[in-house]
């Protein structure tokens, strides 16, 4: 099998994908894409991301043996869990519940953590209703998070490519301003899937460059919060 080509910087949506190609044990090389020097501009990544976001993956043996490529992480590890027939159950109640916990990742706890972020440590100026706001739908989907998984191990039954969606984001939950004795269920969740060889393998793919201090980078902020078409535009 020729190896799945990863564009790939290491932030929660980039780690959903090293967590899922590691754990199908699937031949992948890492394109790294610098986000915070303006490479999602770059042409080249554009024609395989044309929002200008990673993850994305090129896999030179798609579904009808030409090469295939696929962005937005959601819509990745659907297509490595159906190319590998692991993690993505075939039975239809079963997928529908994966999707659903997936779109949530996808649509909530994805852009909300995000925006927590953005407005409580890198904003230029601080806008206290924005804060507020944030820090309460984060602490909100946290306590809907701990709700699921009260009578359950995973999200979704087995362990499946929702939980690896939702992992990454959650392991910021420290930085998030959350404590781990308020969600006991998502303490223990966070314990199980971070004790798993292929999670602890995904998840130490780092940058060939130092980390990114997004605080502090004034290039990065322009790139990344102003969204230039492209670096010098």
């Amino acid at each position: 099998m020729r190896p799945i080509a990863l564009h790939y910087w290491p932030t929660p949506n980039g780690k959903k994908i090293t967590i899922m190609l590691e754990e199908v044990g699937a031949p992948y090389e890492v394109v790294f894409v610098n986000i915070g020097r303006g490479d999602q501009f770059k042409p080249e990544f554009l024609a395989i991301s044309p929002n200008n976001k990673m993850p994305a993956i090129v896999d030179p043996e798609g579904p009808d043996g030409a090469p295939i490529s696929i962005f937005e992480s959601g819509a990745i590890l659907m297509y490595l869990g159906r190319k590998f027939g692991r993690l993505y159950p075939q039975p239809e109640r079963q997928r529908v519940e994966v999707e659903e916990w997936l779109m949530w990742q996808m649509g909530g706890f994805g852009p909300m953590l995000g925006q927590r972020a953005h407005f409580a440590v890198y904003a230029p100026e601080r806008i206290p209703y924005a804060t507020t706001r944030y820090q309460n739908e984060t602490h909100r989907l946290y306590g809907v998070l701990d709700q699921r998984l009260a009578t359950r191990a995973y999200v979704a039954g087995e362990y499946s490519i929702a939980d690896i969606a939702i992992y990454p984001w959650a392991t910021g939950w420290q930085q998030q301003g959350m404590e781990k004795a308020e969600f006991p269920n998502v303490a223990r969740w966070l314990d199980a899937i971070g004790a798993r060889p292929a999670v602890q393998r995904g998840m130490a793919i780092d940058a060939p460059t130092p980390p990114l201090d997004l605080a502090h980078d004034a290039e990065a902020q322009k790139i990344l919060f102003n969204q230039r078409a492209r670096p010098g535009k």
